[in-house]
């Protein structure tokens, strides 16, 4: 009898073991519905774990999105200005659109107290003590870049924020060029710098390191020429501090381009226009040349270009009725042209039909496209003080100034000639350089000069491919080694479909 209740509880413990093995296994089941779903609770749960996750990417997102600061290389032209908000809106749009707090986006122009803010480098001490602390880049870009903010933190995110980086698209010289003072002779390829256009950035750190530089170290009284160049060499120190870093994400391609989909940033790579092109009647070029030169370059005028212009005259120290030219009277000097300028614009507003809005002075070595001119100076409001072209600067760590260099072209509108002639600032010799001599009245008027990347004071050789792959070229300069009708009707000269609709056209590059 004492055996039948162990065998009792024998057969139960069977009975129970059997059951639980015939049953699914509890524990493996609950640990499954949080990895595979089954019906719809699961469905419920796992849609939660998504949103938890989405929930968690965002707040990343916009935490990592605080700790970049946007600068946008903009200019105070209404033009210029009005792009640039533009872009700076769109970037708080797309930050808006995450739920969080949004990113600082700064616009150069409205920095006070720097001449030189669009030089950059006197901004860094600045920007290390206003954001030293608390950011992890700054990522500059120009009014015509687009940023996808997104891809950009995902692409900084690929770089340790605690060093020193140094990012952007990387361009390099094809042979050594006078832009660049013949840097690197031997091999100019190696040296990389970046294509402002596609956006590039710091990081904090070297930002730190720099303004520090800086402070024991200030700029040197020298020229600006060639900015993102001359930033480069600066940050690398001689092999001290870091090369640039090529980053593929960092794109000039059109934003409607099917090659964009890896790009955190694109390029409006096209001709601005704004409304119809300006008259021809409403630009007079005026053409400075001298007698030696009368017989090669002025040629090359006629051949190319001055058909395009409805209003030119070419103004030399010898009057020659064959081609003709005007002497007006100041000799002619092998240093500079500041008289010969100045006289130029005291017959322009004298001279002139009052209701021509827009003054051209080339040189007879510049090589100009007067039809794409006409389409950009669509965009620009004649009674604004504007004085445009390719943007030098001289001096301006020190509070130099600005200046439009002379033989990519220099646009001025009548209101800007206007308020020049009425001051008194005037040449302090006949033999100095007009250019800079004019950035130095613009500059004490209080009237800031307008840069345009299309104007080139060199020859197309002089520039990176990849740097003027995405643009639609103004002019260029020099007869050096080239053959200036080629080279004209290779980058200026209009074509049939330009000519045709005077709208924007998409240029194919591929044959230059």
């Amino acid at each position: 009898m004492s055996r039948e209740p162990g065998c009792n509880r024998w057969l139960l413990f069977a009975a129970c073991a059997h059951l639980f093995f015939l049953l699914p296994p509890l524990r493996t089941r609950a640990f499954a519905v949080s990895v595979v779903p089954e019906g719809a609770e699961d469905e419920t749960e796992l849609s939660v774990l998504q949103k938890s996750e989405k929930s968690r990417t965002i707040s990343k997102i916009s935490r990592e999105l605080k700790e970049i600061v946007f600068i946008i290389q903009s200019q105070s032209n209404s033009f210029h200005s009005k792009r640039a908000e533009d872009l700076k809106r769109d970037i708080l749009k797309q930050a808006a659109d995450l739920g969080k707090e949004l990113p600082t986006v700064l616009l150069i122009h409205q920095i006070d107290g720097h001449e030189g803010a669009w030089t950059i480098l006197p901004l860094m001490r600045d920007l290390s003590v206003t954001y030293g602390r608390n950011s992890s880049w700054i990522f500059f870009c120009e009014e015509d870049t687009r940023i996808q903010v997104v891809k950009l933190l995902e692409t900084l995110g690929r770089f340790d924020g605690s060093k020193e980086w140094f990012l952007g698209k990387a361009l390099h010289d094809e042979e050594s060029t006078i832009i660049h003072h013949y840097a690197f002779a031997e091999n100019p390829t190696v040296f990389k710098f970046p294509d402002f256009a596609a956006g590039w950035a710091l990081s904090i750190p070297l930002v730190n390191k720099l303004a520090k530089k800086l402070k024991s170290e200030p700029l040197k009284s020298d020229f600006t020429i060639d900015l993102k160049h001359e930033i480069a060499l600066y940050i690398w120190q001689k092999g001290e501090g870091p090369h640039l870093t090529p980053v593929p994400e960092f794109c000039t391609d059109d934003v409607s381009s099917h090659n964009v989909d890896h790009c955190a940033t694109t390029f409006s790579n096209f001709l601005p226009l704004c409304g119809e092109p300006v008259k021809k009647e409403d630009v007079f070029v005026a053409v400075k040349t001298c007698q030696k030169f009368h017989g090669d370059r002025i040629p090359v005028v006629k051949q190319t270009w001055e058909r395009e212009a409805a209003l030119i005259e070419y103004y030399s120290d010898y009057a020659d009725v064959s081609i003709p030219t005007i002497d007006l009277g100041v000799p002619n000097t092998d240093r500079g042209h500041c008289g010969k300028t100045f006289a130029i614009l005291e017959r322009f507003l004298n001279h002139s039909s009052p209701r021509t809005p827009w003054l051209v002075i080339v040189d007879d070595d510049t090589l100009i496209s007067v039809f794409r001119l006409r389409k950009l100076l669509s965009c620009y409001d004649p009674n604004e003080p504007v004085f445009l072209g390719e943007r030098y600067g001289y001096g301006l760590g020190t509070g130099g100034y600005s200046y439009i260099t002379g033989g990519g072209g220099m646009v001025f509108s009548r209101t800007a000639v206007q308020k020049l002639l009425a001051s008194k600032c005037r040449c302090y010799s006949v033999d100095a350089p007009d250019d800079m001599v004019l950035g130095m009245c613009f500059s004490g008027l209080g009237i800031p000069i307008t840069h345009s990347p299309l104007f080139h004071q060199a020859r197309p050789t002089d520039y990176p491919k990849g740097y003027l792959s995405h643009q639609v070229p103004v002019s260029f300069h020099k007869h050096w080694n080239i053959d200036p009708v080629k080279v004209y009707f290779t980058w200026l000269a209009p074509n049939t479909e330009e000519s045709l609709n005077g709208k924007r056209v998409g240029y194919n590059r591929e044959d230059l």
